[in-house]
């Protein structure tokens, strides 16, 4: 199979890292910039391309790294082309446009997959099984957090600019949107507050948000671009009838189980979590088995559009001041 990567900033280079694992063929990089991207293209032997479409023609796959406003034109005019997809998140600013992504990739007979990175992480991969095991109960909170520094100032940061990036609570906090409904399922309601520093001179934004699953289950999501650089931490606990998982990334140890037991009932171990290889290249490994060989995938495009229906719903109440209710997405599809 022969891959495209449209975008050469830091996730399009993670990205080819990830595919220089798998058997594909790296046929080139399409980027605005011909001189800036030609380092990348040289590291993995292979050429620039100024134009989508130069792109597509040579391409079987197409991973799109690029800003979150150019998803929905590139993602269309890549299933135009009966390419399969892979897109990075946010898949979308809205969901509707993540459904309009979605209809032409279906309608096109090719794949949309989303790269909700977080979903491959170990330490999370295991929270997820052990709650999927039932050997702990159902949850009955979730508390995520996800705090890192600002991105930088420059007039042509497109981070900084919420009607290309959504801000902090689409573009940050999505991750634990995704999952939270991965571990808990869907969400019933979204509640936000958002605290935005005025001083353009020490800009930080913290976003708090509360979510309702539809099986009962309280999810609470903390996330900041208030650290100084390279500064980013992540954590999770997972509090279950029988037990919790906690996870820090920043302790020693930075996983533990707490899990009630009878002395009739050995204790439940949890699964190990060694980080033998990038998060984003076991991502990249396990969408190129989907595509080539019809493995099963643990993120789907419906999961990147409702991750966003989330963050939208997010942003909305931190807006209003009010819950947003959560409109079910199923059937709207073939």
């Amino acid at each position: 199979m022969k891959v495209g990567i449209v975008g050469t900033g830091s996730m399009g280079s993670t990205h080819a890292m990830g595919w220089a694992e798998t058997d594909a063929e790296i046929v080139g990089f399409c980027a605005e910039s011909v001189p800036e991207a030609e380092p990348l293209a040289k590291k993995y032997h292979t050429k620039v391309f100024e134009k989508l479409d130069q792109l597509l023609s040579e391409a079987d796959i197409v991973d799109i790294c690029t800003p979150t406003y150019l998803h929905p034109t590139q993602v269309r005019q890549a299933a135009k082309a009966r390419k399969q997809i892979i897109c990075e998140k946010p898949l979308a600013l809205d969901w509707q446009s993540g459904l309009e992504m979605l209809r032409a990739c279906e309608e096109a007979g090719v794949r949309l997959l989303v790269a909700q990175v977080v979903r491959f992480f170990p330490e999370y991969a295991a929270a997820k099984e052990l709650v999927d095991s039932g050997q702990i109960g159902k949850p009955g909170t979730i508390h995520l957090r996800r705090c890192s520094y600002r991105p930088k100032k420059p007039s042509n940061n497109w981070f900084l600019d919420e009607q290309k990036s959504g801000g902090i609570l689409m573009d940050l906090a999505i991750h634990d949107f995704d999952y939270a409904r991965w571990v808990a399922g869907d969400v019933r309601t979204v509640y936000t507050q958002k605290v935005s520093s005025l001083d353009p001179s020490s800009p930080i934004d913290f976003g708090l948000t509360i979510l309702t699953h539809e099986n009962g289950t309280l999810t609470h999501v903390t996330c900041g671009w208030a650290y100084p650089p390279p500064n980013f931490q992540t954590g999770f606990d997972i509090n279950c009838e029988r037990g919790a998982v906690h996870f820090d990334s920043e302790e020693t140890m930075p996983i533990h189980n707490l899990i009630q037991t009878d002395k009739d009932a050995p204790d439940v171990a949890l699964p190990g979590s060694p980080l033998a290889e990038s998060p984003y290249t076991s991502e990249i490994k396990e969408f190129y088995r989907a595509i080539c060989y019809g493995d099963e995938i643990r993120v789907t495009g419906m999961d990147g559009v409702k991750a966003v229906q989330i963050a939208c719903a997010a942003r909305e109440s931190a807006r209003t001041g009010e819950p947003v209710q959560i409109k079910p997405l199923e059937g709207v599809l073939k």
